[in-house]
């Protein structure tokens, strides 16, 4: 197995981890499934195929899961800034609307998550079978 394939594991691994860890807080902490279910879940399955694509040296599929699995974080974290902002806006009172958003809290989560997917995307780009430059290395004569 390469190298960049174990890196490409480890990063599929981070993001499975990232989807349980605590990524906003308010009263209680809440993970990807908390914010949203449907989405965790797709998170989830992402990450877990591309892990097995890792595992059975599948280049192209892993490369897609990774890139995939990236986007989804960043769509993630570009949902909850949005949510965050916007929790509160119901109220008249714009101070406390927006003291109120402040109280809510970004958590460790994050990190996990994209640490995850750029770690699995950099294996994946990096995980080329070796180039033969010379033709005499294939078939000696």
């Amino acid at each position: 197995m390469r190298i960049s394939s174990l890196f490409s594991i480890v990063g599929f691994i981070l993001l499975i981890a990232g989807t349980f860890s605590p990524l906003l807080s308010f009263v209680v902490r809440m993970n990807v499934y908390s914010l949203n279910k449907p989405y965790g879940i797709a998170m989830l399955a992402i990450a877990v195929v591309g892990l097995l694509c890792a595992l059975l040296q599948q280049r192209g599929l892993t490369r897609v899961m990774a890139i995939l699995s990236l986007v989804l974080v960043v769509a993630l974290y570009g949902a909850a800034v949005t949510k965050v902002s916007t929790a509160f806006s119901f109220i008249p009172l714009k101070g406390l609307s927006s003291g109120l958003s402040h109280l809510i809290k970004f958590k460790w989560g994050w990190y996990v998550l994209f640490v995850g997917g750029v770690i699995s995307v950099a294996a994946s780009i990096a995980n080329r079978p070796p180039r033969i430059t010379n033709p005499a290395e294939v078939a000696p004569v």
